[in-house]
């Protein structure tokens, strides 16, 4: 699932599925563009901003570092492109139109993201692409063959600590999609477990966990967030609890809700799981600790959610809440343009903030708009 994040899978401004390497260990960074909706004032969907994307390493080259010019170690990688072409951002783009940059890396990519309102490191738990669901805004092109069987640990966490230090350094500054952005933009929001697909589904979680948390137990000066980016199906699994443990207060997990009834999940998360698990998880994660619902309304088939759809989802939050789960917030988004299903579109802001202030009205709970 895609956010970031995703979109982190969740991160909004996360492009489709281009990844890493093959067996070779050839380094690919993504050559795909976002073409992201932006909104205009009145809600409407105005022509895309510029596109950003990333070169492509030769392939064959093996896999180096090289040092920067304040001495921090980074991943080789030929000058990134910039956006279009000539203007790094033209009048009206955002910082949030650039997709997911894995700077040479296999598993580790960062992002400019909305929802973590600034830059996020991503781990691709998934780079297979193993998900169960198929939900219909989802960026990932899952036609394409795997680049990638199975997460490196070992590799992962080496990508990681690279990528931190380019960040607190600043030498991130370097390539061109960061160039420009603002100091708070480039403030590291959280480290996200998010990817390709399902995190929790990943057979190595409880290991991935444990890498990421001895990386940041040893840069107690340079501690960061986590973040667990999930659909939620996977939270009961014995590996998933245990790992949990590991996650301190200040960590988060953000949890999909996109329907409230199963009609309507099976319309837009095309799934085989039922609307009751992911409700009865996230009901036992939220009696344990602060959770935050993700939840993307879009135009499927030139259609908005029917009005009846947003009272049966309000009062899967309003159970939720009355039985003690913590929601700490509820954030309210939309599909940007997404790859595979051309009728998915982005809904009118308008109604995207509607949601919203029924939610606070009718839930007391807070929500945001991203």
């Amino acid at each position: 699932m895609t956010d970031n994040n995703a979109s982190q899978a969740g991160e909004p401004a996360i492009a489709s599925l281009t990844g890493p390497t093959n067996s070779t260990h050839r380094l690919l960074v993504e050559d795909a563009v976002s073409d992201l909706r932006l909104l205009s004032t009145d809600g409407s969907a105005r022509a895309p901003g510029p596109l950003c994307a990333t070169n492509q390493l030769p392939v064959g080259r093996e896999r180096k570092t090289a040092r920067s010019s304040k001495g921090i170690k980074k991943p080789f990688a030929a000058p990134v492109a910039e956006c279009a072409g000539i203007s790094r951002r033209a009048p009206g783009s955002t910082a949030f139109g650039c997709p997911r940059n894995f700077l040479a890396n296999r598993f580790v990519y960062t992002v400019v993201s909305s929802r973590a309102r600034g830059l996020s490191i991503g781990i691709n738990m998934n780079p297979d692409g193993l998900c169960n669901f198929n939900c219909v805004y989802c960026e990932v092109n899952r036609n394409l063959p795997a680049m990638e069987r199975r997460l490196d640990v070992g590799v992962m966490v080496e990508e990681l600590e690279t990528t931190l230090s380019l960040v607190q350094s600043g030498t991130i500054r370097e390539y061109a999609p960061y160039r420009e952005l603002s100091d708070d933009l480039l403030k590291l929001r959280h480290v996200a477990l998010s990817g390709d697909g399902e995190p929790t589904l990943s057979p190595i979680f409880a290991e991935v966990v444990q890498g990421v948390v001895h990386v940041r137990a040893r840069h107690p000066k340079s501690f960061f967030k986590l973040a667990l980016i999930t659909n939620g199906t996977g939270l009961d699994s014995r590996p998933v609890q245990k790992s949990l443990r590991y996650f301190t207060c200040d960590d988060e997990i953000w949890i999909k809700l996109d329907a409230g009834t199963q009609s309507y999940m099976k319309r837009v998360n095309r799934s085989k799981v039922a609307l009751e698990n992911i409700l009865a998880n996230a009901l036992l994660i939220g009696q344990q600790r602060p959770i935050v619902i993700q939840s993307l309304f879009a135009l499927v088939a030139g259609e908005e959610p029917p009005e009846e759809e947003i009272d049966e989802y309000i009062s899967r939050l309003n159970h939720l809440k009355l039985n003690g789960a913590q929601i700490a917030l509820v954030q309210i988004y939309s599909a940007s343009v997404p790859v595979a299903r051309p009728d998915c579109r982005h809904m009118p802001l308008k109604t995207i903030s509607r949601i919203r202030q029924r939610i606070k009205a009718e839930t007391g709970l807070q929500a945001e708009v991203f």
